[in-house]
């Protein structure tokens, strides 16, 4: 099947059984093409709230897909490929945060949303990249346990000076595998290129950037800047949506692979698939999406 025929079919079977693709942009760029809406994390919890599809198909790894469920627990929510997992995720355990708040309770957890359904419903309120900062100042208390980025968290520890932050130690091995000798060798071949990086990059990656933003927040950077020419410090895919809205530029991935393999896994033929047999359905257990809901609206009611 070629490139038209695929969007031809998608468009058909969005029509008949009432569906709508929601993906991420670290996934393949003809996905992202077919989608209804391309966005980051906050973003697509938002539009999984609002959409009223009968069916969700969410292009993007599975805790995506879980949240979309949580927050929408009548609908119909499909993943292509049900073991595109999360590494970062798989670094925090319910478990261990709930030892964590028996041990500390005048400290409130702060849970990125990359993160299981059980982490989120052991914790206060969620927060994605584009919001980090927002929902820590939001926050009454001053103690606060940020999971489970450790970059991310020393990223939003930096700009919400009067409160404690501990992190937990999980990372993106995507973002950790940036080094700063690889970031100084790309500044030093492309000099009149500004360096735009996400915040689960190390600080010293960070510390050399010309921007440091979630992935929406780097593509409106983008999007306004009069440069013609980027390094771009995140994964590879939102080079698609970048050179959609700016064709006149270039851009530059930050080390050449720069890809999350479990993004990845989302093929145009599983989307396929998933769409034509309903397959790969996402359920969570009802205690579980009731606590994590809690979490994860509080998040969305922060401006």
């Amino acid at each position: 099947m070629n490139r038209e025929e695929f969007i031809n079919r998608i468009g058909e079977l969005k029509r008949e059984k009432e569906a709508v693709i929601l993906a991420h942009y670290y996934v393949d760029g003809l996905i992202q093409d077919v989608a209804d809406f391309v966005g980051d994390s906050l973003e697509l919890a938002r539009k999984a709230k609002e959409t009223q599809a009968r069916i969700i198909l969410f292009c993007g790894v599975y805790f995506m897909a879980e949240t979309a469920k949580i927050l929408n627990p009548s609908r119909k929510v499909l993943i292509p490929y049900y073991k595109a997992g999360c590494l970062m995720a798989d670094m925090a355990i319910a478990e261990e945060i709930e030892e964590f708040r028996r041990k500390n309770p005048d400290y409130a957890v702060v849970t990125y949303v990359n993160s299981s359904a059980d982490v989120k419903a052991v914790s206060d309120i969620c927060c994605t990249s584009a919001n980090a900062v927002k929902v820590i100042k939001s926050l009454k208390a001053d103690k606060v346990l940020f999971v489970p980025d450790k970059n991310l968290g020393s990223f939003v520890a930096e700009q919400v000076p009067g409160k404690e932050v501990i992190v937990w130690s999980g990372y993106c091995p995507v973002h950790q595998k940036l080094t700063p000798m690889e970031a100084r060798r790309k500044l030093q071949e492309h000099p009149d290129a500004l360096f735009v990086v996400h915040p689960e990059c190390r600080k010293e990656i960070r510390d050399m950037a010309h921007f440091v933003g979630s992935t929406s927040q780097i593509v409106r950077f983008v999007k306004n800047e009069r440069a013609t020419k980027f390094i771009v410090g995140t994964e590879k895919g939102t080079i698609h949506q970048l050179q959609k809205l700016r064709p006149d530029a270039t851009f530059i991935p930050a080390y050449e692979e720069f890809t999350c393999d479990q993004m990845k896994m989302i093929t145009p033929e599983r989307v396929l698939k998933a769409l034509e047999r309903e397959q790969f359905e996402v359920e969570v257990n009802e205690e579980v999406a009731a606590r994590a809901r809690e979490a994860i609206e509080r998040m969305l009611e922060v401006v």
